[in-house]
């Protein structure tokens, strides 16, 4: 069995959704596909999210209804006018958020999150699985909420492996069908609650699933040909890697790469299970391979790694005391009761120094941390990282540009830096 992972990019269309069905027929294993949420879809929701838990209900109205008429004019062009059967389907997903929508919101934002944006994958799969019986082939819609559990630590939950693992093996047997449709980035409390495995955490989904299930091989469909050493958005002549091992892909990932989500490797790397990285428009290409085994060296080619939106916090003890294990304590503590991502820290003898993506947490962490330091920073700043950097690589990031701070360790250069004006 084959587990296949597609982003919202390689459906966020009617062509998408032609092109996605081309890729599955090419294919004669048993199959697992794991879909995200189509194009933007996610951010969508996320602004209807605030709006609702802020009562904003016009604009929910509106947004909604933006929503539904994006996903309609896919299935228009996809489905005859008189497959009605397929679109009643859909429109019963949509009437459910609708309802949901309708509702007072309760006082736990990330919890409404949950339950509102799961909706993305939702629909996704439903539109694909009916569009694949449609064309004649043959699958199965499993809604993953109820096979694979999580706590209830509601926008970014942790995976109960132990009851997922007795219940999953009932969902996906391959009895009477080759194909099953499931959906990423979501999952379900064991009291049926939905959760959320974090941003873009469809790539974990189907790392979980190939682990549990035993599959052969994992594939993840992107809009570039494989992992790279560089996102070729921001550098053209960006170059293809053709194989990479398991501890290469967890540092770029750890560093912000943005092709693999950061906990997707462990769980294939714990079986010994390949991932291919590959691109949905040229699907014949090989793509990338990451293995135990690849063991080709990117040690000559240095990858870069651009984090925007960047916010540099220093932070020093009032009393000037010195920074040492009693003060770190409480200040991881904040960041994780606010569960924010610490991409660079630096320490000095009485100043302790930490680069984040810049979201609307950071505020509330600053305000606690005021109570006991003195706290500066500064926003709208770029961290570049570049593995297996040499000299013309450091130039090529850094020159001409003010640093704020910068580390490096034998493999690794890292540099924040104010963006251009």
């Amino acid at each position: 069995m084959d587990v296949f992972k597609f982003g919202g990019a390689s459906v966020n269309s009617a062509e998408g959704v032609m092109n996605f069905f081309k890729i599955v027929q090419s294919y004669k294993n048993e199959s697992l596909i794991v879909v995200s949420a189509m194009g933007k879809t996610t951010n969508a929701l996320e602004e209807i999210v605030d709006n609702f838990f802020n009562k904003k209900n016009d604009l929910v109205l509106k947004q909604f209804n933006e929503l539904k008429t994006y996903h309609l004019d896919i299935i228009n062009t996809l489905f005859a006018k008189t497959e009605t059967a397929s679109v009643s389907k859909v429109e019963k997903l949509f009437d459910e958020l609708s309802a949901y929508l309708q509702k007072p919101a309760s006082l736990n934002y990330e919890f409404e999150y949950d339950q509102i944006v799961a909706y993305g994958e939702l629909l996704s799969t439903k539109i694909i699985s009916e569009y694949l019986k449609y064309k004649g082939v043959n699958n199965h819609w499993v809604d993953i909420r109820r096979y694979l559990k999580t706590n209830d630590t509601f926008g970014e939950a942790k995976i109960d492996w132990e009851l997922s693992r007795q219940l999953l093996p009932h969902a996906f047997t391959f009895q009477d069908t080759f194909i099953y449709i499931t959906q990423g980035f979501i999952g379900g409390t064991s009291s049926n609650l939905t959760t959320t495995l974090g941003r873009e955490g469809s790539d974990y989904t189907a790392a979980i699933l190939a682990n549990i299930l035993d599959a052969r091989q994992v594939s993840i469909w992107k809009d570039v040909p494989g992992v790279m050493n560089a996102d070729p958005k921001w550098i053209p002549e960006a170059k293809q890697l053709k194989r990479i091992s398991y501890q290469e892909a967890i540092e770029l990932a750890f560093f912000g790469a943005k092709v693999i989500h950061p906990k997707t490797i462990q769980p294939l790397r714990e079986k010994n299970i390949p991932m291919y990285v590959k691109s949905f428009i040229n699907y014949f290409d090989q793509g990338t391979l990451v293995s135990e085994t690849s063991i080709e060296k990117t040690g000559k080619i240095p990858i870069f790694i651009q984090k925007e939106k960047q916010r540099l916090i220093s932070i020093r003890p009032k009393d000037y005391s010195f920074i040492i294990e009693e003060n770190l304590g409480p200040i991881f503590s904040l960041i994780a009761k606010y569960r924010l991502k610490v991409n660079l820290t630096q320490n000095s003898a009485i100043s302790f120094s930490l680069c984040v993506d810049n979201n609307k947490k950071i505020d509330k962490l600053i305000e606690a941390l005021n109570v006991d330091y003195e706290v500066r920073y500064n926003d709208n700043l770029e961290l570049i990282t570049i593995r297996h950097y040499d000299t013309n690589s450091i130039l090529q990031m850094t020159e001409g540009r003010s640093i704020l701070l910068e580390q490096k360790s034998r493999d690794t250069a890292q540099f924040v830096l104010e963006c251009n004006a």
